[in-house]
């Protein structure tokens, strides 16, 4: 990661909302590259409470009930060290952390 971090935006659903404390939009410090791994990585060392609720504890697996998206594109399959879209490595979209349901 590099030394100056950028300001990523991340959007979480109501209920992690809600267990975090936190608003909106939760504007994170993520060093380069800016990566699923390394917004998530940040995201549960700010906010413990969230670790093990988007991804499982002791994979690090993405929960098979969460989406990721950003630039209007599911991001839930692509690398979790994949460069993340430039238009949220540079604050200008946010990612999405989005609730997925199921049922019949």
């Amino acid at each position: 990661m590099s030394e100056h971090p950028v300001a990523v935006k991340v959007v979480l659903p109501y209920h992690l909302r809600n267990l975090a404390h936190v608003g909106g939009v939760v504007t994170l410090p993520v060093g380069m590259p800016v990566t699923q791994r390394a917004v998530l990585d940040t995201l549960e060392r700010h906010y413990p409470v969230l670790c093990g609720t988007i991804r499982d504890r002791s994979t690090g697996q993405r929960r098979a009930f969460v989406r990721l998206f950003a630039c209007e594109r599911d991001l839930s399959h692509d690398s979790p060290d994949d460069p993340l879209p430039e238009a949220v490595a540079t604050g200008a979209e946010p990612l999405l952390v989005v609730g997925a349901m199921s049922g019949g």
